[in-house]
């Protein structure tokens, strides 16, 4: 009798194809969009590849920008150059997302998530990196500056996960705007209005989100973090909250950071959705100006 094993559960896209279909279409984009030039290495990790893209100033403390579920290194076009002003740059395709990252060992949980980071932050020989993220990548950020607190040098938090369970109408609302992303631009307008999802009217993250629809996205969901574990984390620490955010009450989750994270400062954007990261370029000067404060002896 023989007995057939399991395939692990590991982010991937449905054929060799449609990789390679979905890297055309990011190459063009990162060619029609990315401000800068930029070095590129892949990193192994103990999970599969990540691919990281360099650029800004060859010294000074890094920073290292996480995506959101779904996203890649692409997200963060419109903050390469600000932050590169004083500092290297890292944008990341994590392992587990599409892009040129690979996955080849299941990521479990946020232990495995923060481990991933950890070894991500190895091979590309940094010591200590200010951790930018975004929604699922800010979790990555907190889960990694909790288990090593050593090594992140501050940690900026954009509407991220963590603070409460998905809900079914969070999923309602991802589904929704995952639908509204394969109508005709006018359509995506007013869905945008109607979803507060600024990013459906971004035509180059559109043609992303399309050129992703053949991966399969397999990683933990991000498991609300303890006050303990926000506690142990110890760096500077921004917290950008949109005051409408889908993911969870608002207020809140500032109260929360504010009791159980000394080291935080929280904002509360105005009228601001989950997706203010893909349109409100008006932060990213707050986030240069708190990466250089903590970069600052008191």
């Amino acid at each position: 009798m023989t007995t057939t094993m399991a395939r692990p559960r590991i982010s991937e896209f449905t054929s060799a194809r449609a990789r390679s279909r979905f890297l055309a279409a990011y190459d063009a984009a990162l060619g029609r969009v990315w401000p800068v030039e930029r070095d590129t290495v892949d990193v192994a990790t103990g999970f599969g590849t990540a691919r990281v893209y360099r650029s800004g100033r060859p010294t000074g403390v890094p920073v290292v920008l996480l995506p959101g579920a779904g996203g890649g290194a692409f997200m963060w076009r419109h903050y390469i150059v600000p932050l590169g002003v004083t500092r290297p740059v890292f944008a990341v395709d994590p392992v587990g997302e599409p892009g040129y990252g690979v996955q080849t060992r299941p990521i479990a949980d946020g232990h495995d998530a923060a481990q991933c980071v950890q070894e991500l932050l190895d091979g590309l020989g940094v010591e200590r990196a200010h951790l930018v993220g975004c929604s699922y990548g800010g979790w990555l950020a907190l889960r990694s500056a909790s288990a090593y607190p050593g090594r992140s040098a501050s940690v900026t938090l954009l509407d991220p996960a963590g603070f409460a369970p998905l809900t079914a109408k969070v999923l309602l609302w991802i589904i929704a705007g995952g639908l509204a992303s394969l109508a005709p631009a006018m359509l995506r307008r007013r869905a945008a209005r109607w979803l507060n999802n600024p990013a459906l009217r971004d035509a180059e993250m559109m043609r992303m989100i399309r050129a992703s629809m053949s991966f399969r996205r397999r990683l933990p969901m991000p498991q609300v973090l303890t006050d303990d574990e926000l506690r142990a984390v110890t760096a500077p620490t921004l917290a950008l909250l949109g005051e409408r955010s889908q993911l969870y009450r608002t207020t809140e989750v500032a109260t929360r950071i504010g009791e159980v994270m000394p080291t935080a400062r929280v904002a509360i954007l105005p009228g601001a959705g989950h997706a203010f990261p893909m349109d409100d370029t008006t932060i990213i000067e707050r986030i240069v100006t708190f990466v250089d404060t903590a970069d600052t002896p008191s």
